[in-house]
């Protein structure tokens, strides 16, 4: 049976983070649609990047899979409570929670402190400049990196300000993919974050935080096995 794959990027990026993954599902025989989030408007919060999805969806809605990577993890449940969503699958994502702002997911979570844990671990200086390529980009090829770089998209505040607006998380199955070498979201943080607050145990594949562009084959084998093997 087809799916149609909804492919939700990250904070500060566009529907491009897909490239590479999609051709692979449409291979398979699969629908993909990857909109592009309104990241830069300061008008945009996350309703209306809920809005966003809903509208690049339309009335494509057979067989519906919501791949979220990231801060997506806010977006993705919300499009969960408006359309029939069959399969949920959160990407090296941020686990909301009721009445939690984005802004506020950082510290409730401990992210701040398992990074810096994990930047002692490996030999990086924690209290050093922010450095994105070290942080997301350690992994990609030279070619893709260099792409991506032209295409970093400055991402507006005001979706972190509000609270996340559902009551719990919404009856649709979810799966949890995990990134071994996440730098960001370090891999022993998420599984105790997605243990606390899915009650699930996350699975877990090689790379760092953007493994559609630095793993896409892998990922996209992932994802065709989450749908083949859905519950």
């Amino acid at each position: 049976m087809n799916a149609t794959f909804v492919l939700i990027h990250g904070a500060g990026s566009d529907s491009w983070y897909w490239h590479a993954v999609t051709p692979l599902l449409r291979a398979e025989g699969h629908d993909v649609i990857t909109p592009d989030l309104p990241c830069d408007d300061d008008r945009a919060g996350l309703d209306e990047y809920t809005d966003t999805v809903v509208a690049a969806i339309g009335e494509r809605r057979d067989n519906l899979v919501l791949v979220a990577q990231s801060m997506a993890g806010f977006t993705a449940p919300m499009v969960c409570e408006r359309l029939p969503v069959q399969l949920l699958i959160l990407v090296a994502a941020m686990t909301p929670k009721a009445g939690e702002t984005p802004g506020a997911w950082w510290e409730a979570t401990g992210q701040p402190a398992a990074q810096r844990e994990l930047d002692v671990i490996q030999g990086r200086d924690p209290d050093a400049e922010p450095d994105l390529e070290s942080l997301f980009m350690h992994d990609i090829p030279e070619d893709v990196k260099a792409e991506a770089l032209t295409r970093d998209k400055d991402q507006s505040g005001t979706p972190f300000e509000k609270p996340w607006p559902l009551a719990a998380w919404p009856g649709v199955p979810t799966r949890f993919l995990l990134c071994a070498d996440d730098r960001l979201f370090p891999a022993a943080f998420q599984r105790r974050v997605v243990a606390e607050r899915l009650g699930i145990v996350p699975d877990e594949m090689p790379g760092g935080h953007l493994p559609a562009l630095s793993r896409p084959r892998e990922l996209a084998t992932r994802l065709l096995d989450y749908w083949r093997l859905r519950s």
